[in-house]
């Protein structure tokens, strides 16, 4: 399947560069044509990060869907899933995010939800994809046939009143001090608001976005700002979201990082004590943690792994039951409430284990050792070098190096000519060994 626009997540590049204004006026119309089913009138719900060329794309957009005869409302800033519940409770016909996720300010992208609140299928993405490239003349609405435009309000109250609702009723957060980092984007309003009004002492950092900040030097892949923050305060807790909000990494009072895949664990034990779980187990990417897998089985739940992606662990969720699932890096899916990652639901749902329990952050979300994990990358010129005999054949040898006590992972990123092994295991110099050996054949082909 050859893709000319849509990336993993939607459309994404440098902005005025990649994404230009003429190709977000092309993507409102084409987005607009396809979702333009039957005599009503249309209606499409844009929200967005801090970036600066939010500003741009924004109006580049509502350009394109007006001129097809879609009505559009306009958020302002609000993370992403919350563009995905209010797309299906407002009952849109179509929702946008203006988001580049965890990117710098100088990038940015067009994520697109129907009216159920999921992104994007394949199909549907492709037949906005023949659009793009073709002429939209003759498919323009009539003069007196196009769309309005109009900035609504409340819809930040209205998503945290929802991340409130995932609650239990007797659940408050008095007596907890949390820190809170909003990356400086969508979230930098309704996440330390929530959070006050859940009884908490909130401390925000992030909170400040000017354009250019979102994501730089704070937020959930950098966790420097917020370790600090968190020990100078001596909180409970931290809270770092990414610029668009759906996804999270927690800080212990102790200065220490919660990734993605204890997040998991906390979460999916909860909801099996509680009977929550609709299928016993949980959905994660081949870059989780083998130490999650052994948890997860010594509480009878199991880890089905995916390829590297939200969407497909999403669309694994939806296709066989499963209603909790994520990534390492935070995306966390709680498909009761949310249809795509929620970094501030998945940290209100933490916090309810805690409170529930009434122990140190540092005891809840450590249930179990991570597995010691080597990352290595290779980049090649041209050609297919993972078909390579000698590499194949150094790929088997390392897999039996690492026997039962390990995991192997070796494939081709889908954003860039690498390479990219990942080893795991009980013994680390045995897990370091196997992956340079693989290395070493692959940057032989690769030269």
């Amino acid at each position: 399947m050859v893709r000319r626009y849509f990336g993993t997540d939607g459309i994404r590049g440098l902005a005025n560069k990649v994404i230009t204004p003429e190709l977000a006026l092309k993507v409102g119309q084409a987005a607009g044509i396809v979702f333009r089913n039957g005599e009503h009138r249309h209606r499409v719900l844009i929200g967005k990060d801090t970036r600066l060329s939010g500003y741009m794309i924004e109006n580049a957009l509502v350009a394109g869907f007006t001129s097809v005869g879609m009505d559009v409302l306009l958020t302002g800033p609000i993370p992403t899933p919350a563009v995905g519940m209010l797309s299906r409770s407002m009952r849109a016909d179509l929702g946008v995010m203006i988001s580049a996720s965890h990117n710098p300010y100088d990038d940015n992208g067009i994520k697109l939800f129907g009216p159920d609140g999921f992104k994007l299928n394949d199909e549907v993405e492709l037949r906005i994809e023949d659009l793009l490239d073709s002429d939209l003349t003759q498919q323009l609405a009539k003069s007196d046939d196009l769309g309005r435009a109009k900035r609504i309000d409340g819809v930040q109250d209205r998503y945290i009143e929802f991340a409130k609702r995932t609650l239990p009723r007797d659940i408050d957060l008095s007596g907890l001090r949390v820190v809170v980092d909003c990356a400086n984007g969508a979230s930098y309003k309704v996440a330390p608001d929530g959070l006050w009004e859940l009884g908490a002492d909130v401390i925000s950092i992030g909170v400040e976005p000017d354009g250019f900040n979102i994501n730089k030097d704070c937020g959930s892949t950098d966790l420097g700002a917020i370790t600090r923050k968190v020990r100078e305060m001596r909180a409970d807790i931290g809270i770092a979201l990414d610029g668009d909000a759906d996804r999270v990494m927690i800080i212990d009072e102790l200065g220490h990082v919660v990734d993605g895949d204890q997040l998991l664990a906390v979460i999916a034990e909860s909801w099996k004590t509680d009977g929550r779980l609709s299928r016993p187990g949980v959905v994660a990417t081949v870059m989780s943690n083998l130490g999650l897998e052994r948890y997860l089985h010594s509480i009878d739940l199991e880890l089905v792994r995916t390829p590297v992606g939200d969407r497909y662990v999403l669309e694994h969720m939806r296709n066989h039951g499963y209603n909790v699932g994520g990534e390492q890096s935070g995306h966390i899916i709680l498909s009761d409430y949310s249809t795509t990652g929620d970094g501030f639901v998945a940290a209100l749902q933490m916090l309810a284990v805690v409170k529930r329990h009434n122990k140190p952050v540092s005891e809840i979300c450590h249930r179990f050792e991570p597995l010691p994990q080597v990352l290595r990358n290779v980049r090649y010129a041209s050609g297919k070098p993972m078909e390579s005999a000698s590499v194949i054949t150094a790929i088997a040898s390392a897999e039996k190096k690492l026997g039962g006590g390990g995991r192997l992972l070796v494939r081709p990123s889908g954003t860039e000519p690498v390479i990219r092994v990942m080893g795991e295991g009980d013994d680390k110099v045995l897990v370091e060994q196997a992956v340079n050996d693989v290395i070493e054949a692959l940057t032989k082909v690769a030269a």
